[in-house]
């Protein structure tokens, strides 16, 4: 999908949110990582976020605090916050889950590093009465999403299996 006119790209890395009322074209690749994407019709207003790991625990650490887009759910609550702030609303908001797949070999371990984030994705999400709208998550292939922050729309593409984030 090539960016029209008046639109820009953005790739957006690990650990980084991204909330605009410009219209841009955000481009992701996932694996384990979990991009959620937050959008409100009303005010045109999009916001996308790619976190790595599910949360640091509480109290909220240094790493936390300096790097809230790294966690699910120092990420999640980092992007709503944003979005509340410009004045959308909770029941407004057209919420979308990707990611969460099972990219490194998890034997011996109980959940995957993809599936813990997927599970602290829809347990923030529902702890702060967010609907998810849609969702692709989990399985053993990485994603690229692309984001339209003035529509709302998401394309995804899966991809062979490989190291992704």
């Amino acid at each position: 999908m090539m960016p029209s006119a008046g639109e820009e790209a953005l790739f957006l890395k690990p650990g980084q949110i991204m909330v605009s009322s410009e219209p841009l074209l955000v481009t992701t690749l996932l694996g384990s990582c979990v991009s959620v994407t937050m959008f409100s019709q009303r005010l045109q207003l999009g916001g996308i976020c790619h976190a790595q790991l599910p949360g640091g625990g509480d109290p909220p650490g240094a790493e936390r605090q300096k790097h809230p887009g790294k966690f699910v759910d120092c990420a999640i609550r980092e992007m709503l916050g944003r979005l509340l702030a410009q004045g959308a609303l909770r029941g407004e908001l057209e919420v979308k889950l990707f990611g969460g797949s099972d990219m490194f070999d998890s034997r011996g371990r109980l959940r995957s590093v993809g599936r813990q984030n997927t599970e602290m994705a829809l347990r923030i999400l529902e702890r702060e009465g967010i609907r998810v709208s849609n969702q692709d998550l989990g399985g053993e292939r990485g994603r690229k999403i692309i984001f339209h922050t003035h529509t709302g729309a998401v394309f995804l593409k899966r991809l062979k299996k490989s190291g992704v984030c």
